[in-house]
């Protein structure tokens, strides 16, 4: 609705009677989108950038998470509790 009220095709009047919503608040959300739209689309937006990750942390958890998983499939598969296989 908005972007009709930016096109500018159609008056305020004829929006507010195809939408029922009343042409103040028409005004309104075309200025938040004249207003916002550079935001959105325009370069160098102000989303916050992602931190930055430690590799060598998540390595050392994936080894964590490896050795537990074989260890526990082996104690597993003594048991009979899992086929060998796979």
């Amino acid at each position: 609705m908005a972007i009709a009220a930016i096109k500018g095709d159609r008056t305020l009047a004829q929006l507010s009677e195809q939408f029922d919503v009343h042409p103040n608040q028409i005004t309104s959300w075309k200025a938040q989108l004249e207003g916002g739209a550079a935001d959105v689309f325009g370069p160098g937006s102000s989303v916050a950038t992602l931190p930055a990750v430690d590799v060598k942390s998540l390595h050392a958890k994936i080894g964590e998470l490896t050795l537990e998983n074989d260890f526990l499939e082996g104690a597993l598969t003594k048991a009979g509790l899992l086929s060998a296989k796979r």
